[in-house]
């Protein structure tokens, strides 16, 4: 079973990075570009079959490990 976890940070946290990457886009010439959050995505193979079961365990390995929860957001997608 594949899945897609996108970690995001929260609303209100401060994104240098995403900062760095507007100011570049816009030294580029690329017009209207308001604002630019990062993220981070990964895609993981399970070999679960369970798609309850599957989620389940994607969410405890972001608790534990793939996002820092005080300030990012997580989306688990199954079967992507």
């Amino acid at each position: 079973m594949k899945a897609r976890v996108t970690v995001t940070l929260k609303t209100g946290v401060l994104d240098p990075q995403g900062k760095a990457i507007e100011g570049a886009l816009k030294s580029l010439g690329i017009a209207g570009v308001g604002s630019v959050r990062q993220g981070k995505v990964f895609d993981i193979e399970l070999a679960d079959t369970d798609k309850a079961a599957a989620e389940e365990t994607l969410k405890a390995a972001c608790e534990k490990l793939l996002a820092n929860t005080v300030i990012e957001n997580y989306r688990v997608e199954i079967g992507v």
